[in-house]
């Protein structure tokens, strides 16, 4: 259930004995502090950025210890992942790998408070994990939050480059979610309604409107309730060495790969695997871009100075970056991609540091333009 406002946590928290309140540093400033502190509760924030397996196991640990009821997590993507795993995980077997282990409903009640707008977690089944260095896909139905709390102001503490990351990544689930080979009229929908909040509210939210704050927020979870129909398609797979390699945020990882992979599909509709065909993947693309087009999705790139990396051992890292996507992260795009096609499009991403000192040098004196409807 999505809820609007911070009045509604009071009421949400009054149901439970006690809470594991799992959340990052960030929450000692955050405005909904004094609504939980009052509820009886222990705090978790022994976890990762981009969380480890380990620290799902601690937080297991605490929550069994404490005998805690609930779990609440304020944060982004990170936390709300770390809590859902929490929940799957607090019943099963201490003495053995969680990750390995069948999975069932625990009952305990899971309420997500995003404080960015981005991942859509807060409305997802999936969660990551990593465990000896390899990104872990976990899904089951029973760790959909039971309560989204959308709160617009928790935003207004994000800098200026997290709100573009994450607004990206919000914005490449809805278009990835579209013409996945999974989508449904339900998930279409949902991610109509991101890419359009994020179109006409994505200047006047970075400029710091809260009404254009709460807009970006409720995309955002519109993305979030996409991708939990149909997953996300290449961009995403291709996204996870990025971060990886070059500690790129993975909202600006994704949103660099998106243009490269939009316009290899959309020039090669002819290689349609999508079982609905060629012509119903062409009126997809043609949708989308009734919307949004490749080309005004770069200039957005541009005018939010989202750039490629740059490597200095460019030719070696497209090959390890090529190895490393995942193929079964691959079979949710309409379109079907080798290794080949893969490495081409990593050739066009990472950047050589004599390209970037060219660039750098041609742009000297040149504005960038913003993007706006007139070329959809």
């Amino acid at each position: 259930m999505v809820l609007k406002g911070a009045e509604k946590l009071s009421y949400i928290t009054k149901q439970y004995r006690k809470i594991l309140l799992v959340h990052g540093h960030s929450y000692e400033q955050c405005r909904i502090k004094e609504l939980l502190d009052p509820a009886p509760h222990v705090d978790f924030t022994d976890f990762s950025p981009n969380p480890l397996y380990e620290d799902a196991v601690k937080g297991v640990e605490l929550f069994n210890r404490e005998r805690c009821d609930a779990i609440v997590a304020v944060g982004g993507g990170s936390a709300i992942d770390v809590a859902k795993c929490i929940k799957l995980f607090c019943q099963m077997d201490s003495g053995r790998n969680y990750l390995f282990q069948d999975r069932t409903d625990t009952g305990v009640h899971l309420v997500a408070v995003p404080t960015t707008a981005g991942t859509g977690s807060e409305s997802t089944r999936h969660a990551v994990l990593y465990y000896k260095g390899q990104k872990q896909s976990i899904s089951h139905d029973s760790i959909l939050p039971d309560y989204a709390v959308l709160i617009p102001e928790l935003l207004e503490s994000l800098s200026p480059y997290q709100k573009k990351c994450t607004m990206l990544d919000a914005l490449c689930q809805a278009v990835e979610s579209w013409w996945s080979v999974h989508s449904t009229e339900e998930s279409i929908g949902y991610s109509k309604k991101a890419i359009v909040g994020i179109r006409d509210q994505w200047q006047v939210y970075l400029g710091g409107d809260l009404d254009a704050a709460g807009i970006i927020l409720e995309a955002a979870n519109f993305s979030g309730k996409a991708i939990n129909l149909t997953a996300t398609t290449a961009a995403h797979a291709m996204s996870y060495g990025l971060t990886s390699l070059y500690g790129l945020p993975h909202g600006h990882a994704v949103a660099v790969c998106l243009p490269e992979v939009w316009d290899y599909m959309r020039s090669h509709i002819q290689d349609c695997s999508d079982i609905r065909g060629a012509e119903y993947l062409n009126s997809t693309f043609g949708e989308i871009e009734g919307m949004i087009s490749s080309s005004w999705y770069r200039r957005l790139l541009d005018t939010l100075d989202i750039r490629c990396p740059v490597s200095a051992s460019r030719e070696a890292d497209i090959k390890s970056l090529t190895c490393s996507v995942n193929p079964l992260r691959l079979k949710n795009s309409p379109i079907a991609l080798t290794a080949g096609i893969l490495q081409g499009m990593y050739g066009r991403i990472v950047r050589s540091e004599k390209q970037e000192n060219q660039e750098n040098q041609e742009n000297q004196g040149y504005g960038q333009e913003s993007p706006d409807h007139s070329d959809m």
